[in-house]
């Protein structure tokens, strides 16, 4: 999986260079953050809508699709504030061994 992540950030920096009107991801950085959170924010809604549309069908297949795009909009908004999926693999990782109501009560101090 890190390999993916790991090409997936060599393609958005590269598209941090790239004029606006050669790719979608160029556009939305040359647009700035708040439309890069409107779009996270429409996958979002549709990841929310997907989830509860496959608890119906037993289908999974429009959560999964709708989830990369909530992903990928996720990794393009840290690359341009200048991290990149490895920055989110650390803090998972750091994570792993630790309960999660130890981890929330930590985040209140």
């Amino acid at each position: 999986m890190s390999d993916i992540l790991s090409a997936l950030d060599n393609v958005l920096e590269e598209r941090k260079k790239a004029a606006p009107d050669s790719s979608y991801v160029s556009s939305l950085y040359h647009k700035g953050l708040n439309k890069i959170l409107e779009k996270i924010g429409e996958e979002a809604t549709e990841t929310i809508i997907s989830a509860k549309d496959a608890e119906q069908s037993q289908d999974n297949s429009d959560l999964i699709y709708e989830t990369a795009d909530l992903w990928f909009h996720t990794l393009v908004m840290l690359h341009q504030r200048g991290e990149d999926s490895q920055a989110i693999l650390n803090e998972l990782a750091r994570r792993f061994d630790l309960s999660g109501l130890v981890e929330k009560a930590n985040r209140s101090k």
